[in-house]
């Protein structure tokens, strides 16, 4: 099964295909550590670190924006749902396809200052990601892993800005051998210290609720530092509807201290089909980026996943990570959240 693959400068991914329904409840695939950190150790922060923050929009650097130019003469209504597409704020992501990462969160957080916007940066880039799947590759070791999330630090410079960290990191951990497992928990960790001296809003990615259940989630999360974080990411590149994802979010924050949680609700308009991740057919943008989102725990509805962009070859899509046209325009048709700036 399958999480994501990326293309030399876009990342896609397809959350893995859960065979476990939500809530239910499975056999632990770690052992619990004696020595394991409390979950709570930032409770008193748990708070929405993100209400009122205006969100990056760079429409320029986005497919939909491209789309929506060539479409223009001949295909002029599809190109302005293109156009508000490209309007809203989608996340950037970075990994060991960025030949300079230092350089590349700064162009980011450099752009976003001009807007006075936040941006949402997304680090993926541990070692061994995706297990050898779909999505195969990573820093070659966890030193260089280490210098990869400084530098990525070192690239925000003091600037505000959101991090998505790791998607798939912990939730699919269980593929690996107990010391490699711990060393990707340890390297999570560290990993959220660097980026908070640097004063990043740091959510560590959970999976999605049709993945583990909530306790097995909340154990693997301690481990690997959530009370450090701001908070955690739920249904990154997943179709699950909020509704859902809110409830299964809510009994997992009860687990890690109150941490809060944010949403991709990228294309998670339609609720998806069940079990199925791959280039769902039928499906619509959700919620538009906002960090007003009438829920407590929930501190924004966010579009990580760039909408438009193949799972893989399945469903009739392209390779993973190729721009696929006529999926992100059945998005925006049947998205009736999309609303024009």
């Amino acid at each position: 099964m399958n999480t994501r693959r990326f293309g030399r400068t876009r990342v896609v991914r397809a959350v893995r295909n859960s065979t476990v329904a939500a809530f239910a409840v499975v056999a632990a695939c770690d052992a619990p550590s004696a020595t394991a950190p409390s979950v709570a150790e930032n409770v008193a922060e748990a708070v929405n670190r993100l209400a009122g923050t205006r969100l990056f929009v760079n429409p320029a650097d986005n497919p939909a924006h491209q789309q929506a130019n060539a479409w223009r003469a001949s295909r002029p209504g599809d190109a302005d749902l293109m156009d508000r597409m490209a309007s809203q704020p989608i996340a950037k992501w970075f990994g060991d396809w960025s030949t300079d990462i230092r350089r590349d969160v700064a162009r980011v957080v450099s752009l976003s200052a001009t807007q006075g916007a936040t941006p949402v940066l997304v680090a993926y880039n541990i070692p061994n990601r995706d297990c050898g799947s779909y999505s195969a590759g990573g820093s070659a070791s966890g030193s260089a892993y280490r210098q990869w999330i400084r530098d990525f630090a070192a690239g925000l410079s003091g600037q505000p800005a959101v991090v998505v960290l790791e998607p798939d990191a912990v939730a699919g951990a269980g593929c690996l051998a107990a010391a490699a497992k711990q060393e990707r928990y340890d390297l999570i960790r560290d990993a959220i210290q660097v980026l908070k001296s640097a004063h990043a809003i740091v959510y560590l990615d959970a999976g999605n609720a049709h993945w583990l259940n909530p306790d097995e989630l909340a154990q693997r999360l301690g481990q690997a530092g959530v009370g450090l974080a701001d908070g955690f990411a739920l249904n990154v590149s997943n179709y699950i509807g909020s509704s859902v994802s809110i409830q299964y979010g809510a009994a997992v924050s009860q687990r890690v201290g109150g941490k809060h949680f944010i949403i991709d609700t990228s294309r998670n308009g339609a609720g998806g089909l069940g079990s199925e991740w791959c280039n769902v057919p039928g499906q619509s943008l959700g919620t538009n980026p906002t960090t007003n989102t009438g829920n407590a725990l929930v501190d924004a509805f966010l579009w990580v996943k760039v909408p438009g962009e193949s799972d893989g070859e399945c469903n009739g899509g392209p390779h993973a990570g190729v721009w696929w046209a006529e999926y992100a325009l059945g998005l925006a048709q049947r998205g009736l959240t999309v609303a024009s700036s």
